[in-house]
């Protein structure tokens, strides 16, 4: 099966393992945060504080972590990477377990974590070329992109929920501490994989890191196919994270009478449809018209999202989720593999950082307008402005920019032989 063959090499195994497991403890990670808070005596605001200062160690690392993964060998960065949030997550466990643990030092751990968080993703991205030849990157990217949300989003939060039951929320950071440590064991028995050539040239010299940025941001400027699909997936975040986020759950409980189960229902849909979609792009070669499949998939995709606001039937709800989860993965899984085969190696790490630094710098302030924009607009429309921006933004960037022509003009054939 295509989307099984890179799991043929020993070493893409061992890094894919050893992500999925990490992956499941921070899901694990997310429940016990949160109970934790709640028996320290805290509200939403100091759950908030916590989970926004993991965002502010990752917004603020996450471009010079790609410059250090285009600098230093990537497998030696995740290694310490884990190491980090092993060590946090294992003592932030112990002091809940003895019960001195205070809400500073979730809030101090949480720091750590996402800044630690920022070095991996990088890395990650960049080495995963290194591993597997360029017709299996389609596939490799498919193989992550069905893990992430079943291992983050359904089996990590079940078994963190249930080990919170039975045990505490302190044997739950515990058993999180001990995914990394699994995930360090599996990246230490990979193969040294050295930097590409030209990153060894590149790091041989003494450059300041902000002319490294630097030289990054002009790679961006130059690329016509990057710079507007960056800036699109800019307008799409800012118009659909945030009333996922902060309005579907008021939808749920006004339209349908639903609660919070009707909507864990909700998002577990999402997060099946989400692994499926990255599944069946991951099975299929990898597109000829690439440009134009990445931008109806995420603009088009998103269009459905217009009539959520309409529809006072979970199903129908569910119908629209699995739809959108569907398209939005199946494009993700595109872009991230169009980002190792055209970006050159030795700038892959810092492009990779720039490319999460969009995401995670709009998400914020997508959440903070969708709250107030309901209020002034009604749910319903700014649901209806969630789906026909995306879909409008995706065709008019494809040929507003002549992107179909630059997909034809740079082809990448998805043969062994084209390596």
């Amino acid at each position: 099966m295509r989307a099984l063959r890179p799991l043929r090499d020993r070493d893409f195994r061992l890094l894919w393992s050893g992500l999925a497991v990490s992956l499941v403890g921070d899901g694990v990670w997310l429940v016990a945060l949160a109970w934790q808070v709640i028996e320290l005596g805290g509200g939403p605001l100091q759950l908030s504080l916590v989970t926004t200062l993991f965002g502010v160690g990752l917004v603020t690392c996450i471009l010079f972590a790609g410059v250090v993964a285009d600098r230093v060998p990537r497998r030696r960065i995740m290694v310490t990477a884990d190491v980090a949030r092993g060590v946090s997550t294992l003592a932030l466990g112990a002091l809940a377990l003895t019960g001195t643990l205070e809400l500073w030092h979730l809030a101090v751990g949480a720091v750590v974590i996402g800044s630690a968080e920022a070095f991996f993703v990088p890395a990650f991205t960049a080495l995963v070329p290194q591993l597997v030849p360029p017709d299996q990157l389609l596939a490799s990217n498919g193989l992550e992109g069905v893990i992430r949300p079943l291992a983050l989003q359904s089996a990590g939060p079940a078994l963190g929920g249930l080990l919170v039951a039975v045990a505490s929320p302190g044997a739950a950071m515990l058993l999180n501490a001990a995914t990394y440590a699994i995930s360090v064991a599996c990246l230490m028995a990979m193969r040294s994989v050295p930097l590409p050539g030209d990153a060894v040239k590149a790091a041989s010299g003494i450059r300041p890191v902000l002319a490294e940025m630097a030289e990054g941001a002009r790679y961006v400027r130059s690329q016509r196919w990057l710079w507007g699909t960056l800036v699109f997936a800019m307008v799409t975040i800012l118009f659909l994270l945030g009333p996922i986020e902060v309005l579907l759950p008021f939808l749920v409980r006004d339209e349908t009478g639903g609660g919070s189960a009707e909507y864990g229902l909700l998002l577990a849909a999402y997060g099946i449809a989400s692994a499926t979609g990255a599944l069946i792009v991951s099975s299929r070669p990898f597109p000829r018209r690439y440009l134009t499949a990445i931008l109806l998939l995420w603009g088009l995709g998103t269009a459905p999202l217009a009539i959520l606001g309409f529809l006072d039937h979970l199903w129908a709800m569910a119908v629209v989720l699995v739809v959108v989860g569907l398209l939005d993965s199946g494009g993700q899984v595109i872009w991230g593999t169009l980002l190792q085969r055209r970006v050159p190696p030795r700038l892959q790490g810092r492009i990779a950082s720039l490319d999460w630094f969009v995401s995670l710098a709009l998400m914020p302030i997508s959440m903070a307008l969708a709250g107030p924009a309901g209020e002034l607009f009604g749910v319903t429309a700014v649901f209806v402005a969630t789906g026909v921006v995306a879909a409008v933004a995706g065709v008019g960037f494809l040929f507003g920019l002549g992107l179909r022509r630059d997909e034809l003009e740079h082809p990448l054939i998805d043969e062994p032989a084209a390596a």
